[in-house]
C-alpha cells in the first residue's frame, strides 16, 4: 500500500486567499482528489484561521490524502471576519509569499509522496510560477473568472500603451471619459472602457491592484495551462480570440458544481467552503413560499456598500411589496454595521428576511428563487446560469463590471441597475423582472444556458473533456528533471 501511496500523483493547490477564489480552487480540489490526486490545500494563516471559526476545529482535518496547509502573508493581523484589503493581499502576492511557499513546498518534497504538480490562482502567479520552474514540474494556472474579465485583464497592457489607463485624472471617471469604445474582439464593438474590470480606473502608474492583475493574465504565457471557470457554449467568441493569444493551452472546466454533483460516495462532500458561518434557517423560510415568488439578493463577499446605497437598496425592495430574501454582512457598510432603520422593518417583516450569510447555491436552486439581485461577482453569475436564475446587475468593482455587461447584452439574462443607484430604480426593475414579460424572457433564456450548462459537464461535454484533457495531458505530465 505504501509504494501505490508514494506513486500518488500529488497536486499542490493554492488560491488567491479570498473567498470566492478559495470556494472555486476548493471545488476543482476535490474533483482532482477524486480522481486520484493527493491533495495539499494552502490557505493564509488568516484564512485558515477563520475556516476554523466558521466550520469548526475539526473542519480542515482532511483526509490521509487531502490536507490543508497555511502559510504566513505578511500582513498585518486584522478583525478576524472580514475580508483583507485587496492592495494588502496582491503587496503579499508579489513581496512576501513566495518564500514560505517554497519552504512549504521542500517540506512536503521530504515527505510521501513527492509534489508532483501546482495548480495555482492565476492571481498567485507572481511567484508560484517561479516555484514550479525551481522544482520542474508543471503548473496550472487556475483564474477563476468569466473568459470575457480575463479578455479585460488582458486589454490593461494595451490601455497603458495607448494613454487610456492610468486615467489623467479623478475627473475621467465622471465626464464620459469612460465611454470611449475600445477594440474588444471583431465580432463586438460596443465594449466601453466602464465595461473592463475597474482596477484601470487609477490615475497612479504605480496602482498595485492595476499592476498585479495586468502582470498575473500575462503570465498566463508562462504556465503549462490556464483554467477558466466557464463553458464553451458560454463564451464562445472570446474563448476563440483568448486561445489564439495564448500559448498554453486553455482549459474551460465550469460549472464545477455540475462535476462534483456526478461523484457518487464524495467523502469530502461535507467540506464546506465558506468563511463565513453560513444559516440554514432560511432555507425552510423559502419552503413556504410560492416557486419563482422570491426576490434573492447578495452582493458577495467583498462588495461595500455606503450607508446611503443600502437605504436605497433596502426601499426599492420594501416599495415593490414583493418577498424578498436579502443576504447582509456585518461588515458589508463601510466603516459602519449594516443596520436598517425600524420604519423598513416594520415594512417588510411579514415578506422580507434578512441573514447575515447562507449556503448561495441552494437558495438559488430552491423553486421559490425567480430572481437574483447581484453585484456579479463570477461565482454568483455562473452559480446563477447553473440554476436557470435571471439576474438584476448591480456591479460594484473589479471584473464584475465586465460580467454583467455579458450578463445583460451578451447572455441576455440580465438588467442592469444604474450606478447611483436610486430606490425607484430599484423597485421598477425588480417588477419588471418579477412581474413582466421581459422578467419572462430573461427567465426563458436563463433555464436555456441552464440546460447548456448541463450538456458542458455530461460526460462528453467540453468541459468534461477538458477536465480530462488537463488532467492527462498537464497534471500527470513527468518532471523535467529529477
Amino acid at each position: 500500500m505504501a509504494s501505490a501511496y508514494h506513486h500518488k500523483p500529488h497536486a499542490v493547490c493554492i488560491p488567491l486567499p479570498a473567498q470566492s477564489h478559495i470556494k472555486a480552487m476548493l471545488k476543482l480540489t476535490k474533483i482532482l482528489h477524486h480522481r486520484g490526486f493527493h491533495i495539499t490545500f494552502v490557505n493564509t494563516e488568516f484564512n485558515h484561521k477563520r475556516f476554523l471559526k466558521s466550520r469548526g476545529p475539526n473542519s480542515l482535518a482532511g483526509l490521509p490524502d487531502f490536507h490543508f496547509e497555511a502559510i504566513p502573508d505578511g500582513i498585518p493581523e486584522s478583525g478576524e471576519d472580514a475580508t483583507q484589503d485587496g492592495n494588502l493581499i496582491f503587496d503579499s502576492v508579489r513581496n512576501h509569499l513566495l518564500a514560505p511557499f517554497r519552504d512549504l513546498l521542500i517540506k512536503l518534497n521530504a515527505t510521501s509522496p513527492p509534489v508532483t504538480c501546482i495548480v495555482s490562482d492565476g492571481f498567485m502567479s507572481a511567484f508560484t510560477i517561479t516555484a514550479a520552474e525551481e522544482l520542474g514540474i508543471p503548473i496550472a494556472l487556475f483564474y477563476t473568472i468569466s473568459a470575457c474579465s480575463f479578455m479585460g485583464f488582458r486589454k490593461f497592457r494595451t490601455l497603458l500603451e495607448k494613454g487610456l489607463a492610468p486615467l489623467k485624472d479623478e475627473t475621467c471617471v465622471t465626464n464620459g471619459f469612460l465611454d470611449n469604445v475600445i477594440e474588444w474582439i471583431p465580432e463586438k464593438k460596443d465594449i466601453r472602457l466602464r465595461d473592463l474590470p475597474t482596477f484601470c480606473r487609477t490615475t497612479d502608474p504605480d496602482d498595485i491592484l492595476f499592476n498585479t492583475t495586468m502582470e498575473a493574465v500575462e503570465n498566463a504565457n508562462k504556465a503549462s495551462a490556464v483554467v477558466l471557470l466557464t463553458f464553451d457554449a458560454l463564451e464562445k467568441d472570446v474563448l476563440e480570440a483568448l486561445t489564439s493569444s495564448i500559448s498554453p493551452p486553455v482549459y474551460t472546466i465550469g460549472p464545477l458544481q455540475l462535476l462534483l454533483n456526478q461523484i457518487p460516495e464524495d467523502p469530502l462532500k461535507p467540506m464546506g467552503y465558506s468563511l463565513w458561518k453560513e444559516e440554514t434557517d432560511c432555507l425552510q423560510w423559502l419552503n413556504r413560499k410560492a416557486p419563482n415568488s422570491i426576490v434573492y439578493v447578495n452582493f458577495g463577499s467583498v462588495a461595500v456598500l455606503t450607508p446611503e446605497q443600502l437605504l436605497e437598496i433596502g426601499w426599492g425592495l420594501a416599495n415593490t411589496k414583493l418577498p424578498f430574501f436579502w443576504v447582509i454582512r456585518p461588515d458589508l457598510v463601510a466603516g459602519k454595521s449594516a443596520i436598517l432603520p425600524p420604519e423598513f422593518e416594520a415594512e417588510t417583516k411579514d415578506r422580507g428576511l434578512i441573514a447575515s450569510w447562507c449556503p448561495q447555491e441552494e437558495i438559488l436552486n430552491h423553486p421559490s428563487v425567480g430572481g437574483f439581485l447581484t453585484h456579479c461577482g463570477w461565482n454568483s453569475t455562473i452559480e446563477s446560469v447553473t440554476a436557470g436564475v435571471p439576474m438584476l446587475c448591480w456591479p460594484v468593482f473589479s471584473d464584475q463590471q465586465t460580467n454583467s455587461y455579458y450578463t445583460c447584452n451578451d447572455w441576455g439574462i440580465g438588467m442592469e441597475i444604474t450606478n447611483d443607484v436610486k430606490r425607484d430604480h430599484v423597485e421598477k426593475i425588480v417588477k419588471e423582472l418579477t412581474e413582466e414579460d421581459k422578467g419572462k424572457k430573461l427567465k426563458n433564456r436563463a433555464l436555456q444556458w441552464k440546460k447548456l450548462a448541463e450538456e458542458a459537464t455530461t460526460p462528453h461535454g467540453s468541459s468534461s473533456k477538458n477536465l480530462d484533457n488537463l488532467v492527462n495531458q498537464v497534471l500527470l505530465r513527468k518532471r523535467t528533471y529529477f
